[in-house]
Parts: C-alpha cells; structure tokens; sequence
C-alpha cells in the first residue's frame, strides 16, 4: 500500500510541477515523453482543449539514466535548475514525504526494495534474449507483412500491366474500326466499278451490234449495186460490139507485140 502512495504522490506532484511553470510547448518538443506529460496535464487544465496535432510516438525508446529516469526530463530541467536540479528536485521530494510522514518507511518498503531488485536483476539478466527474441518475433511479423505486401504489389503491378493492355486494345478498335469502314469502302468502290465496267461492255457490246448491222446493210447494198451495174453492163452490150471490142482487143494485144519486139531489138 505505501509503495503505490508513493508512486500515485511522485506522479502527482510531478505533474502539478510541469503544468505550474513549463508551457505544453516546451513538452511538446521534448520527444515522446513530453507529448505524454501534455496529455496527462490537459486533465489538469480547464481552457479548451488545442487542436494542434500531437507528434507520432518513436519506434524505439529514448535514453534513460539509473535504469528509470528518462532523459528528457534530465533535459527539460537543466535550463531552469541547472545540472543539479533533477537530483535536488527527487532528494526533495523523497525528503519532503517522509517528513510529512506522506510516506512511511514499514515492511512493504523492504518487500519493494527485494522487488525492485529481483526485477533489476531480471532486466539485467534476461532483458537481452528477451528483447532479441522480440526483436525476432518482431522481424517475422515484419517479413510476412512484406511479403504480403509484395504478393499484393505483384498483383496490383499485373493488373496494372492488363489494363494498360486492354486500354491499348481500346485504342486499337478505333484503328481495327478505321481498317474495317475502309475496307467496306473499298470494296463498294470495287463493286461499283465493276458494274461500270460491266454497263460499258453492255453499251459497247450493243453499238458495236448496230455498227455491225450498219456495215452490213452498206456491204449488202453495195454488193446490190455491183451487181445490178454488172447485169445491166452486160445486158447492154449486143453481140456484134462483142465481136469488134474482141477484134479491139486483139488488134491492141498485137500492137503491143510489136511494140515490145522492137524495143527489144
């Protein structure tokens, strides 16, 4: 009982102290037992609250002297009480609650001294495996959650990978769509010429049908002709200029001779 009176007055009156003449600034830039003192004091306070943003506590611990103490407070003391000041402030206070008999010195005294020990020596003895085994737990936990946290990455960094994929793949059916309508476009042109090419052929085919009807009727008429100048030619001509255009004749074949017989001599 009279080691938790203790306890519950050092804390206290502690408190009492901070929040009498040291401004919550000056805690708040003291590190993580600092930031603890200004939360425990705002109980102490009847102004609103601040809400300015209380600093994250530190992974690992600060330094401390005689195995308890932190250091900050060593730290916060030295500009106002100087280097004795800590020491002063807890010779003081030990003095001033056993003169007041705040604290009485009885059997629980030598059971917290044995306990304080007991557990002095289990820090010092078994602190260090304890805190490598810690530390060890501590790794593992650490180990699996990167390697969730790198599966998670793997699998976020395909599905990045396939939606880059598909968004080029969208990108793509514009160029596919583009090809198709062109190749739709070309094979109206293609269809459309060839029907062209086929009414040209057509419309050739049957000019060519009434050239040919054409030149035929000529043909045929001149043939006509040919023939009705040759009867009527022949029908003209009587017997007797038959006989003196075949004397003609044969008077000029002579004449012919003669002529060629000369010039060859």
């Amino acid at each position: 009982m009279g080691l938790r009176l203790l306890i519950f007055a050092c804390c206290y009156l502690k408190l009492m102290t901070f929040s009498f003449y040291i401004p919550a600034n000056a805690l708040k830039s003291k590190g993580p037992i600092g930031a603890g003192l200004v939360q425990a004091s705002h109980s102490l306070h009847t102004s609103s609250k601040s809400l300015a943003p209380v600093p994250a506590l530190p992974e690992k611990g600060g330094q401390v002297r005689h195995g308890i103490i932190p250091e900050e407070l060593f730290q916060l003391l030295y500009p106002k009480t100087g280097v004795t000041g800590p020491y002063m402030l807890g010779t003081g206070l030990l003095c001033y609650l056993l003169s007041k008999e705040i604290y009485i010195i009885n059997h629980e005294t030598l059971s917290a001294a044995s306990i304080g020990a007991v557990v002095i020596y289990a820090i010092k003895k078994f602190g260090p495996s304890v805190a490598a085994f810690a530390d060890k737990l501590n790794e593992e936990k650490v180990l699996n959650a990167q390697a969730v946290k790198d599966v998670a990455l793997v699998g976020l960094s395909q599905a990045i990978e396939e939606e880059k994929k598909e968004q080029w793949r969208a990108e793509g059916r514009s160029m596919l769509f583009d090809a198709k309508r062109n190749n739709v476009a070309m094979l109206l042109e293609t269809n459309f010429r060839e029907r062209i090419h086929m009414v040209t052929n057509e419309v050739k085919k049957r000019l060519d049908y009434q050239i040919a009807v054409q030149n035929l009727n000529r043909q045929m008429e001149q043939e006509h002709m040919v023939n009705w100048v040759e009867k009527s030619v022949v029908g003209s001509i009587t017997p007797l200029q038959e006989k003196e255009s075949i004397a003609k004749c044969i008077s000029d074949l002579k004449a012919l001779a003669r002529a060629k017989a000369s010039l060859a001599v």
